[in-house]
């Protein structure tokens, strides 16, 4: 209860902080969401995206889930993302990978974790794919990082695939989807890819890098 009792207090305290500079904030932003980024990733509790990236409230819409996966089955994360594009009209979609994934370790491995195994199979598909490039990287840390970074490249190769956001290429109205990683070792956000902003340019990145996507 100890910990439960904290959030209440560290809530009031932050409220009564932000309403005494600025008594209106809230209230302005209960009206209407407008957020400039729809942010995918992980669930991990060590990824604290606002505090990290300083947005207000009604900046960044959030979905979440066990290594950042952006599947073409799951109907949570593409209601997600057509409410955010095409009724929100966010401009910016962000994959968002870190170090030290526990899914994407799970993943890495033979072990079965039962029902999260059917979430992870993509993951080691793309392990599969890039068998021989993993391989020949001896540094078992430096291995799991380019995991990780395939990873967060894959799933935005899915995003753009998906019919939501083809469509909204075609009516020229454009969310343009990026792919960043996180390290929890020292705090900081590092770009993948970034501005993808039409069928083209995915191409374009799995021809410059076939070892990052693959097909």
């Amino acid at each position: 209860m100890e910990n439960l009792k904290r959030l209440f207090e560290n809530n009031e305290a932050i409220v009564a902080e932000i309403t005494k500079s600025d008594p209106e904030f809230f209230t302005r932003r209960a009206g209407k969401q407008e957020p400039h980024f729809l942010f995918i990733g992980c669930a991990d509790s060590r990824v604290p995206i606002e505090t990290l990236t300083g947005v207000a409230p009604g900046e960044m819409f959030v979905h979440r889930n066990i290594a950042n996966q952006a599947l073409a089955a799951d109907l949570n994360l593409l209601s997600v993302l057509q409410y955010a594009v095409e009724v929100l009209d966010v401009k910016h979609v962000i994959v968002c990978g870190h170090y030290q994934c526990g899914g994407v370790k799970a993943a890495m491995g033979d072990a079965s974790y039962g029902l999260v195994d059917h979430w992870l199979a993509g993951i080691r598909d793309q392990v599969l794919r890039h068998q021989s490039e993993l391989e020949a990287e001896h540094d078992e840390q430096a291995r799991f990082n380019r995991v990780v970074e395939l990873n967060v490249l894959r799933q935005v190769y899915n995003l753009s695939r998906t019919p939501i956001v083809q469509n909204c290429w075609k009516r020229g109205r454009r969310p343009l989807l990026h792919g960043i990683v996180y390290d929890i070792h020292d705090g900081r956000l590092t770009p993948l890819v970034l501005e993808v902003d039409g069928s083209d340019k995915v191409r374009a990145l799995l021809e410059v890098d076939r070892r990052g996507v693959g097909v």
